[in-house]
């Protein structure tokens, strides 16, 4: 039984975050239209999540890394920023012209889709989950699901 509760816990939170991501897109849309440019948009959006982190990071006393933790991260490790920003300018200037379903349902099979990839191949590290069927088939039905919740 706590098993069951665990994992309910743990929903619960994956809908919570699908909720701020949605929101995080809403929100990052409307301060483009506001600021009239999505990079400005997207930088205060990072420096809102940066204020944040380090709020947290003083709340909970945690160390600064090494440098010697930090001289052994790949440099690929580095790059999550680059990608985010990616993402939040594609976010900022996609979603107002397909609507949000139309967005998240693309973001989602986009995922999907790149994580059986890496999975297949255990790229950066991964443990390896080979694409059977039943992987193939929920990734076409997320790419059903695309097409039925677009405009």
């Amino acid at each position: 039984m706590s098993s069951t509760i665990q994992w309910l816990g743990l929903a619960a939170l994956g809908l919570i975050a699908g909720l701020a991501f949605v929101m995080q897109q809403v929100v990052n849309t409307n301060l483009r239209n506001g600021l009239a440019s999505p990079l400005w948009a997207a930088l205060v959006s990072y420096a809102g999540g940066t204020l944040l982190v380090a709020l947290l990071l003083l709340a909970t006393h945690q160390p600064v890394p090494s440098r010697q933790v930090v001289s052994h991260t790949s440099w690929l490790s580095w790059t999550g920023g680059a990608f985010g920003v990616v993402y939040v300018l594609i976010s900022i200037l996609l979603l107002p012209r397909i609507g949000a379903a139309t967005y998240i349902a693309l973001i989602v099979a986009g995922q999907m889709l790149t994580s059986v990839t890496f999975d297949h191949f255990g790229v950066l590290g991964l443990t390896r989950h080979p694409i059977t069927r039943v992987r193939v088939l929920g990734a076409v039905m997320l790419l059903v699901g695309v097409v039925l919740v677009r405009k």
